[in-house]
């Protein structure tokens, strides 16, 4: 039996047609099985996918359904698979497709991409939630990428432990909702006034969403910070540090000389905490932003800073994590590309 449930195919919202016919695929691809329905060819194939780069699976789920909804025959087919967010090897074998080659040639671009998209998404969250652990990460990287890709790019976030994610679309695969804080643009509507434009926020939304607040509109998180907190008392439930990494906040001002006094650095953290607690407000939560990556986390942990949550933004998005599919067996027989061979993985399971 698979040892746990995978998503439903109809979740991703497939545009099947245009899949099918070979819309979204490289054109060789789609050449290539016009010749072989012409030729009435149909050897049966093994085709092995995998990696080069040690990573966290992301998008399986989504290449299986793009196999079961987009094949035209996906019960000629025989799948097995690892699951999203399992930790993977360089050329270890994550899926295997075996059946006539027509009967998903087409498909190969698609697979390959939505597992080399999500692998990224996921391994750089997971990366960004053990460097933080076990404080709180927040997946804030909707504005930098197009929003097509915001649901599959959540799930991923998800799978590899990121608390919160930003948009509804990123959550919407296991069911819950986006979070935020209360955003500059807001406090600007009010003005520049960041205890109104929070009082506001208070006043509107309901009980169960969580009160966090943008602290650096006027670029003094401190005293904003305790303005807010006196303001809304026990319904504040955070603030959050963005400061820009091109601004020195006012309270750090007396305090230059030994360290990089620009952007959300450590001590301005400790400003903010020490004037919280010794204005009897132990309970707000602390939660920065703002060029925040593995190191700059690890740093944070390391000095003991007394943050609650990280936001997380475009650093999710880097590197490369691709993924080739190769041919390996016809018909029973090994053949494959030099230096391709059939490898077996153990840990793969059937697909149903």
């Amino acid at each position: 039996m698979p040892r746990r449930q995978r998503l439903d195919p109809s979740i991703f919202h497939l545009p099947v047609e245009r899949m099918r016919e070979g819309y979204y695929s490289d054109k060789y691809f789609v050449r290539a099985r016009e010749v072989l329905l012409a030729d009435r060819h149909r050897p049966r194939v093994l085709m092995q996918v995998f990696g080069k780069t040690h990573a966290y699976l992301g998008g399986i789920d989504e290449a299986i359904a793009i196999l079961k909804l987009c094949s035209p025959s996906w019960d000629e087919l025989e799948v097995h698979a690892l699951y999203d967010g399992e930790e993977i090897q360089p050329w270890e074998t994550v899926l295997t497709i075996e059946g006539p080659y027509d009967a998903f040639a087409i498909l190969e671009t698609l697979y390959l991409g939505v597992l080399a998209r999500r692998t990224r998404v996921g391994t750089n969250t997971r990366v960004v939630v053990d460097a933080a652990r076990p404080k709180e990460v927040l997946f804030f990287p909707a504005r930098h990428d197009h929003w097509l890709v915001q649901t599959g790019d959540g799930y991923a976030a998800h799978i590899a432990g990121a608390i919160g994610v930003s948009t509804d679309a990123q959550a919407s695969w296991w069911g819950t909702e986006g979070i935020g804080t209360v955003p500059h643009a807001m406090i600007a509507a009010y003005d520049g006034d960041t205890v109104l434009a929070t009082k506001k926020f208070a006043e509107y939304m309901p009980e169960n969403v969580r009160l966090i607040t943008l602290v650096d509109f006027e670029n003094d998180c401190v005293a904003t910070s305790l303005a807010a907190a006196q303001a809304l008392g026990s319904r504040l439930y955070g603030v959050r540090l963005d400061t820009s990494e091109t601004m020195v906040d006012r309270s750090i001002i007396p305090q230059m000389g030994h360290f990089k006094p620009t952007g959300v650095n450590p001590q301005l953290v400790r400003n903010v905490r020490h004037a919280l607690d010794s204005h009897g407000f132990r309970g707000v939560k602390i939660v920065v932003s703002g060029g925040f990556s593995p190191e700059k986390i690890r740093q944070f942990e390391g000095e003991g800073v007394p943050v609650d949550g990280y936001g997380v933004g475009s650093w999710l998005f880097q590197g490369r994590f691709d993924f080739t599919a190769d041919v390996v067996m016809v018909n029973g027989r090994p053949v494959s590309k030099a230096g391709r061979t059939y490898r077996p993985n153990p840990r793969l399971e059937p697909v149903t």
